[in-house]
């Protein structure tokens, strides 16, 4: 069973609402230790110096802010604690908002809001937000960080994301190579042909249709290694091949996304996809487990 990682109070005017935060979100992956070879001990990391090599100890370790190269200001954690914020237990509501106001560029981690000893305000609260289409904009504490988030009502369960700030969102502008596009024509016929992909490439969003193949297939191979077993290492990945003619490869990708839609009528934008994207598979190699 999940365990809260924090808990407090969702506050707004005179009303205090007692909660617990869940993570929303458990991410997955495969980790790889490093190991010697010879003796297939651990590899340690350690904290050496970069001018002399010898190991640092702790007691001689301090905090450092480079502004120039090489040269650094030196901060002492006590210096720090004033503006470390104050752990008040509250998520502060500020202001109800629009979902669609805010661009999903700003959401960061996420999480499962849960009542605590009183769940009827909790309730209220869910139901009017619902009611009113509202997202509410609030700032805490937690870790002794503090975060501005949006909480949002789903079918009566309170869910929470982190926010970034404005000035962490890099703009469009700083990326030079997206001016190139003010001198691009198109053609209205090469529009028509690449709404006319999208559209048959269009599906209902269903998450779950999403997997992350590479894990899974990571896992099998280890899985298989360590049985002892014969297995068979899967074609590489092919290069996507280079577009020469962009009204071709349109035409070419639409017949296929079609083609594909009347072979799996209930495939699912995953069979189109592949059909669009299908190469010839290349010749399968023979391992043997050591």
């Amino acid at each position: 069973m999940p365990r809260p990682l924090w808990s407090g109070t969702i506050s707004f005017g005179l009303v205090a609402i007692p909660i617990k935060l869940y993570n929303g979100v458990s991410k997955k992956s495969v980790a790889f230790n490093q190991l010697d070879d010879r003796s297939m001990a651990r590899i340690k990391l350690k904290k050496v110096s970069a001018d002399t090599g010898e190991d640092v100890p702790d007691e001689h370790i301090v905090k450092g802010y480079e502004i120039s190269k090489g040269r650094y200001v030196v901060v002492d954690p006590e210096e720090l604690e004033p503006f470390i914020p104050s752990a008040t237990r509250s998520i502060e509501l500020q202001e109800f908002v629009d979902l669609d106001q805010i661009d999903p560029v700003y959401f960061d981690a996420q999480y499962i809001v849960a009542p605590d000893k009183t769940p009827k305000p909790y309730l209220l609260l869910a139901r009017a937000m619902e009611a009113a289409n509202k997202v509410a904009i609030g700032r805490f504490v937690m870790r002794g960080k503090q975060y501005v988030a949006a909480l949002r009502s789903v079918d009566g369960t309170l869910v929470m994301s982190t926010m970034v700030y404005a000035d962490e969102v890099v703009p469009t502008s700083a990326i030079d190579e997206l001016a190139t596009l003010d001198g691009v024509e198109v053609s209205d016929k090469e529009v028509l042909m690449a709404e006319a992909l999208v559209a048959s490439l269009s599906a209902e969003f269903e998450p779950a249709r999403y997997r992350d193949e590479y894990r899974e297939q990571v896992l099998d191979l280890i899985e298989r290694k360590a049985a002892g077993e014969q297995f068979e290492l899967p074609a590489a990945a092919t290069s996507a091949p280079a577009v020469i003619d962009l009204m071709a490869a349109l035409e070419a990708s639409v017949k296929a996304a079609k083609a594909a839609r009347g072979r799996h009528p209930a495939g699912g934008p995953e069979a189109v996809a592949a059909a669009v994207a299908a190469a010839p598979a290349k010749p399968k190699r023979v391992r043997k487990s050591a």
